[in-house]
């Protein structure tokens, strides 16, 4: 932990310090986050690390909570989202980044034109967020954004998302998993597991962990596989396959280990912001406006039981039991080439 902080702390100094692209986000986002982050003060942008895009939907005057908030470019981006009414939290261990965070409160405040800042910033470990006084079921959301990978306890982390959740709130981060077990000689590399490689979760591991702190059924939501341009680092970790991807965890009692089907459908009525069309619940699930869209029971209730219900129909219940959805599998999710697969209109495997 202390190496952790003393690499984010000290030793970077800038995104350019990065030695791979593990904890860099690609540059095309929705028109909308692009114009938000003009609002984004240049020190702030220029000392982030994340390796993915936290943009969950419907967050107007939602509570939401940033484990691993660094210099506070996601917390300031989503101070945007859910509005004046809402709030942003942001956790993390590191003195140096909480300075640059905490030094941009007021400029943030007046360049978003709110009368009271939305945002504030805590000292602490995401393994102990207890130690902080947060009231149990206290947030709608918990965003994370490659940090939960560089946590010695990811275990710690995952239980206590569980407990500051509200029933029906959601954990959506983004990460970097590997495709393989990382031996512990890298893992024990302090700069490699700086660079967010060495400290990620096999992808089937962190599947299996979700579940077994309560989250079931974890989606996938998007993923790239990631590069590594060092050449001596490349030597040492490079037989090992990286990805980012984002999920989205649901704090939902009793969902089932697979996609069950009991003749369930849900039809969205389009009324979800910058989501008009089509609504990406994850990446086997892109569901159209205005169509009858068959769902597995762990979905139906993804959609009934959380902030999305008044944006859909519901149809079935389940009375009948028609079995599993065929393609349900336990192959790795990811893809292995960057542009490849993604979600389709007709259904994934439910």
């Amino acid at each position: 932990m202390d190496s952790v902080k003393e690499y984010y702390g000290r030793i970077l100094q800038s995104s350019g310090d990065l030695k791979t692209d593990a904890c860099c986000t690609p540059g095309d986002m929705p028109e909308h986050l692009a114009e938000a982050m003009v609002n984004i003060h240049p020190e702030v942008a220029a000392r982030y690390y994340g390796c993915g895009l936290v943009r969950p939907q419907l967050l107007e005057g939602m509570r939401i909570l940033d484990l691993g908030s660094g210099s506070g470019r996601d917390c300031y981006l989503l101070a945007q989202l859910v509005g004046e009414d809402g709030y942003v939290l942001g956790v993390d261990m590191t003195e140096e980044q909480l300075a640059v965070a905490n030094r941009h409160l007021e400029w943030h405040r007046e360049r978003f034109g709110y009368a009271r800042s939305n945002v504030e910033f805590r000292q602490g470990y995401i393994e102990r967020l207890d130690e902080l006084g947060l009231e149990e079921g206290s947030f709608d959301i918990i965003v994370s954004n490659c940090v939960i990978n560089l946590s010695p306890d990811k275990e710690a982390v995952l239980r206590q998302a569980w407990r500051l959740l509200r029933p029906g709130g959601e954990l959506y981060f983004s990460d970097v998993y590997a495709d393989r077990r990382v031996p512990k000689e890298l893992v024990d590399d302090p700069v490699l597991y700086g660079e967010c490689l060495s400290g990620a979760l096999y992808w089937n591991d962190f599947e299996n962990l979700a579940r077994a702190v309560g989250f079931g059924d974890p989606r996938l939501v998007e993923d790239r596989p990631l590069t590594i341009d060092n050449p001596g680092l490349e030597a040492r970790i490079g037989h090992i396959g990286f990805f980012s991807a984002t999920y989205r965890l649901f704090r939902l009692e009793g969902l089932e280990s697979h996609c069950e089907d009991y003749g369930q459908a849900v039809r969205y009525r389009g009324t979800i912001p910058h989501h008009e069309q089509r609504f990406p619940l994850d990446k086997h699930h892109l569901i159209e406006r205005g169509r009858m869209f068959p769902v597995c029971g762990n979905t139906w209730r993804m959609l009934a039981e959380t902030r999305f219900r008044d944006h859909f129909e519901f149809f079935g219940d389940r009375s009948t039991h028609f079995g599993i959805f065929a393609g349900c599998g336990s192959v790795m999710p990811f893809d292995t080439a960057a542009g490849g697969g993604g979600a389709a209109g007709g259904g994934g495997c439910c």
